[in-house]
């Protein structure tokens, strides 16, 4: 089955087996993705999408149909008000801080409610590093709620800290480098409620990266306010070469505008520079590529789990993002499998991934990511700290049946390295 790759039979054996565990998932999967594809056409048709909002403007970018376009569709794709989508967002964590840059003042507060940020927020809000050109800096005050030992919201814990005159509730949607379950829209729904509850003219921002077009609603459908990410995840579909976006209401995306360009200018202005085709197509792509990350994370926690390591989430759980984490006990597990998914890339197969101090983190990250795009982690990719519990978090794959193949030469890897015994 598996002719032009070094495969042992007995993880043949098991691949099969998890197929077929993952069906019942694959085929919930199709249904949503089918739903989103769907909406995405809609918004497309709605806005009147033609050749002509792919035309490159420069300089200062005035008129520029093709982003008004382009911001249209996205905020109809997503049941916002507004969004703003630019490729000069330079990634998911720019998207984020120029939303919390835009809408926090001096004095304000911003309650984080799912524990501690992934890695790369903590140095904007001002928690590691030297402070320089954080909230702290700027007088923004930073809470936090932790999450419950199962890893839930702590609902009481937020209706206690939540009150009148809390400018922003943040809610991280997925789960970073930790090991708690990802939220669910509906999840964040019940945080919404019970935030407009006590403090109504309280900011709900969420952290949607990851998470898109997993669920057939974003998190704006259930009370959201504002949320933000990255191109090269999801809504890119593979095919945005970088970029982010904003959705959201609509006179907080104009702060965020302001916040990105100048006041006064916002989002008139800014070329596109010949990238309005390849973010129109990823966006049209986006549901189905989603789709295919998430069966490859279906199938990958169905194979380990089968060969003896714990995964989270399972592959029989429900998904709130494209994430798959599997606990590899030790180091030397964990280079081992990276570089396996490494070995399964399109480009770059044949380099060896080593661990490395990479900037905003507090301790050295194993990054295997082979793709078209350099980061895109809609595409395979799977990286970790060197720290306990020595984990992967694996993502994305543009197509489900290279994906399996990189999980399953994660495997061979760890079996040629002597770790992964039958």
């Amino acid at each position: 089955m598996y002719p032009y790759f070094k495969i042992d039979p007995r993880i043949e054996e098991a691949a099969a087996k998890a197929e077929e565990l993952a069906k019942p998932q694959f085929r919930r999967i199709a249904e949503n993705a089918d739903w989103n594809e769907q909406k995405m056409l809609a918004a497309f048709i709605k806005n009147g999408v033609s050749e002509s909002h792919f035309a490159a403007s420069t300089g200062y970018g005035y008129d520029d149909r093709g982003r008004e376009t382009l911001d249209r569709v996205f905020a109809d794709a997503f049941g916002a008000e507004d969004a703003l989508v630019r490729h000069n967002f330079v990634c998911g964590t720019h998207a984020l801080t120029v939303a919390l840059f835009g809408v926090l003042r001096p004095g304000d507060t911003m309650l984080c409610v799912t524990g501690t940020p992934y890695d790369t927020l903590r140095s904007v809000i001002g928690l590691t590093g030297d402070g320089n050109g954080s909230l702290r800096e700027f007088g923004i005050h930073y809470e936090q709620v932790d999450m419950t030992p199962e890893g839930s919201p702590d609902y009481e814990e937020i209706a206690r800290r939540v009150r009148p005159g809390l400018r922003m509730v943040y809610v991280q949607r997925s789960r970073g480098y930790a090991l708690r379950p990802s939220l669910f829209v509906e999840e964040i729904g019940k945080i919404a409620e019970i935030v407009k509850s006590k403090a109504p003219d309280c900011i709900v921002m969420v952290d949607n990266c990851y998470g898109e077009f997993v669920q057939r609603d974003e998190p704006l459908s259930h009370g959201a306010d504002l949320m933000a990410g990255s191109l090269i995840k999801n809504p890119g579909g593979g095919i945005a070469p970088t970029g982010g976006y904003i959705a959201g209401r609509k006179d907080l995306v104009e702060s965020c505008a302001y916040r990105l360009t100048t006041p006064g200018t916002g989002r008139e202005v800014g070329a596109t520079l010949g990238n309005n085709r390849e973010l129109f197509m990823g966006a049209f792509h986006a549901p189905v590529v989603t789709g295919e990350a998430l069966k490859t994370a279906v199938f990958t926690a169905a194979l380990f789990h089968q060969l003896g390591y714990g995964v989270s989430p399972r592959f029989d759980e429900p998904r709130a993002d494209i994430i798959q984490t599997v606990l590899l006990k030790n180091e030397e597990s964990l280079v081992a499998f990276c570089r396996g998914v490494q070995k399964g890339a399109p480009v770059d197969s044949f380099v060896t991934p080593e661990p490395w101090d990479m900037p905003g983190y507090d301790c050295k990250i194993i990054m295997a990511a082979g793709a078209f795009t350099l980061g895109a982690s809609i595409e395979l990719s799977a990286d970790a700290p060197l720290r306990e519990p020595y984990a992967a978090w694996m993502q994305g794959a543009l197509n489900y049946p290279s994906g399996r193949l990189g999980a399953m030469l994660a495997a061979q890897s760890m079996l040629e390295q002597g770790i992964l015994h039958f």
